[in-house]
């Protein structure tokens, strides 16, 4: 054995175990393959000292926040409108690659009647940048393909901009110590816009946890299973292919956050407690394969795509944290099933699960009646959906959980408070993804969780859904 693969070997945990030989890091395991592995259980073991925490940091309030806003496909244009419809923003400016998408936005506006006049950049590759470099812009609110989250947030960042991402962070371990690492040195915000932890349910079993009704947390669950099988190979889908390359080439928990996110806040991750480690099992592959040949019988724009390499169905992720508790998180985009994001929450005195039908309970006897949870849903409701709840579902976005995330952004902008998500929430969230990948590479072996908080877990306040010092920005009424 020469040096390089044994230090692999050591790297990656494999020596001694008995299984080097075989799966993904067998001989049919490339070189790419392996220097990827060995690369996030590098990361992974990375030790942080921290420059300045970012839990709990409340930035110089901005009267006004000015956005720009960089991808205007799937997800951009309905972040503009819901950002136009909140008070004290000012949209300045609008960048895709793709010049009619700016323009088409920048109409909407237009025929909307607001006031928001932004400059356009688009036609490059990385237009970006120079909307970035302007002085004039306080936050860059990202919606473009994976690979460009962190580029764009850390650029934005290091210009003097707080930064806001789509889901996830990162593709690589590496990016999520950048997003660390640059937030800490700049004092900039880089929220990860996980907007399933403002969907109705979810915070109304955040606030019940915080107001004891849970008792201690033992366990949370949370999924997304979404079948995107025809929206995947759509040619008016997703630009260039870039979300079927993404399962083609990665075997893992690809999008674990909007299951994760929820359940990490219940439970206090990164504020009071901390994942530890996960280990993660993958199915085979019994469709992505398959509808790749069918597709390319028909049309030879698919051929390259008929290999058979894609990611398998379900992914199921199991995390214990540093105070023993669990999580389970699974993955699955391809077979039949109902779309569940789970959202499972267990305690010593009750729990409450989403998916398929909104349930809680307070023992072992059985679901409490349609009366009594409503009875809970009055008590327990936050400040935040009594404030604004009606008008988010007006709005919209996914039902107005969208709405929500995008109003408490701004208006913790407006008054100077913490965010509910923090940096080490978009690189510890991302970071399962990441890690799931190399556990299903490695036999289902675990691996340890970087902290990201470099032990701030400890003593960092956990997420408050009041109001308090804040909830001053209004809603425009078209």
């Amino acid at each position: 054995m020469n040096n390089n693969r044994r230090d692999f070997l050591k790297i990656t945990g494999l020596a001694g175990l008995g299984i080097a030989g075989s799966g993904l890091l067998g001989g049919c395991a490339t070189a790419e393959q392996q220097s990827n592995m060995a690369t996030i259980a590098q990361q992974a073991k990375r030790k942080h000292t921290q420059r300045f925490n970012m839990s709990g940091y409340r930035a110089p309030k901005l009267e006004k926040v000015r956005i720009g806003f960089v991808g205007l496909g799937m997800r951009g244009p309905g972040a503009v409108n819901r950002m136009s419809r909140i008070e004290g923003v000012e949209i300045m400016a609008l960048c895709d690659l793709l010049p009619e998408r700016a323009e088409a936005v920048k109409k909407k506006l237009q025929e909307a009647g607001t006031a928001h006049n932004p400059t356009l950049y688009s036609g490059r590759e990385d237009a970006w940048k120079e909307m970035c470099l302007r002085t004039d812009i306080d936050l860059i609110y990202i919606t473009t393909p994976w690979h460009l989250h962190t580029p764009i947030a850390v650029y934005a960042m290091d210009h003097d901009k707080h930064a806001a991402t789509e889901v996830p962070a990162a593709v690589s371990m590496e990016e999520c110590w950048q997003l660390v690492e640059t937030s800490e040195r700049t004092k900039k915000h880089c929220m990860m816009l996980e907007n399933c932890c403002y969907d109705f349910f979810e915070i109304l079993t955040l606030n019940m946890a915080r107001q004891g009704y849970f008792g201690e947390i033992i366990h949370g669950e949370g999924a997304y299973i979404h079948q995107l099988v025809d929206l995947n190979f759509s040619k008016e889908g997703y630009q260039d292919m870039w979300r079927l390359k993404e399962n083609m080439t990665r075997n893992g928990n690809l999008y674990p956050t909007h299951g994760l996110g929820p359940i990490c806040q219940v439970m206090n991750i990164n504020r009071g407690d901390a994942m530890d480690y996960l280990t993660a099992v993958q199915s085979d592959d019994f469709q992505m394969f398959e509808e790749a040949k069918k597709r390319a019988e028909g049309d030879p724009f698919y051929k390259p795509f008929v290999q058979d390499t894609y990611r398998g169905n379900m992914n199921t992720t199991t995390i214990r944290t540093k105070k023993g508790k669990t999580m389970m998180i699974q993955h699955d985009v391809t077979s039949p099933r109902p779309y569940s994001r789970i959202h499972l929450v267990s305690g010593t005195k009750g729990m409450a699960r989403k998916w398929p039908e909104q349930k809680i309970a307070s023992s072992h006897e059985g679901w409490l009646t349609e009366e009594e949870v409503k009875a809970l849903e009055a008590q327990y409701t936050p400040e935040i959906v009594k404030r604004i709840g009606e008008m988010a579902k007006k709005i919209g976005g996914h039902g107005g959980m969208d709405f929500m995330m995008d109003w408490r952004l701004i208006d913790c902008l407006r008054n100077g408070l913490p965010l509910d998500q923090d940096v080490y929430d978009a690189a510890s969230w991302t970071a399962v993804g990441l890690l799931s990948e190399w556990s299903v590479a490695n036999r289902s072996n675990s691996i340890d969780m970087p902290d990201f908080t470099a032990g701030a877990w400890q003593t960092n306040a956990p997420v408050n859904l009041s109001l308090a010092g804040g909830g001053t920005t209004n809603v425009i009424v078209q």
